[in-house]
């Protein structure tokens, strides 16, 4: 089975996340588009793991902690590795100073399990979608340039989800299989 550990969106954030995403496809750029239902922030993708590994992994993300619920704003557009050759297209996170350490923790627990970890720094990001080509790009650009500093939301979350993500043919297919809190709220 195939995990990743994340943070769900609040109803509003989701929606005006999608509504910017409608507005972007108008341009027709060759993006494979995140679906709707697929928007979360991702603290660690945990990849392929046998199912006998499934409760060892819940049982430490029950024991990850903070002290206070962690903020969360969603503003802004930008790329990944950059505006020149753009591979993903995200809206950017504004965090509360305990977010990496909750992600670092989290690392931490799953590690300890014998899952690999990350090899890059921990950068909080919201994908929005995957370009396969730079066709239309320039007009895509020029939407993403008049939303450089579009708000959209911000909430404060005390609980993160392990999600199964089921690859299919239309995209990938997320199941939420528990919620874990680590802040009172």
């Amino acid at each position: 089975m195939r995990l990743f550990v994340a943070v769900e969106l609040t109803p509003e954030v989701h929606e005006a996340v999608c509504g910017v995403v409608e507005r972007l496809r108008r341009a027709e750029a060759d993006v494979r588009w995140v679906r709707p239902e697929g928007m979360h922030l991702t603290l660690k993708f945990i990849g392929e793991v046998r199912p006998e590994k499934l409760e060892p992994i819940r049982q430490a993300l029950a024991g990850i902690t903070a002290e206070a619920p962690v903020q969360l704003g969603f503003r802004g557009l930008g790329y990944f590795p950059n505006s020149r050759r753009p591979r993903v297209l995200w809206i950017g996170v504004e965090a509360s100073a305990n977010l990496v350490p909750l992600a670092a923790q989290v690392e931490a627990a799953l590690t300890a399990l014998g899952i690999a970890a990350e090899k890059r720094a921990y950068a909080p990001h919201l994908t929005l979608g995957r370009f396969r080509s730079e066709k239309q790009l320039a007009r895509l650009q020029e939407e993403i340039a008049s939303l450089s500093s579009k708000d959209f939301g911000s909430f404060e979350t005390h609980a993160l989800a392990l999600f199964q993500s089921k690859l299919s043919p239309h995209g990938a297919e997320y199941t939420r299989l528990d919620e874990f809190p680590f802040a009172r709220g």
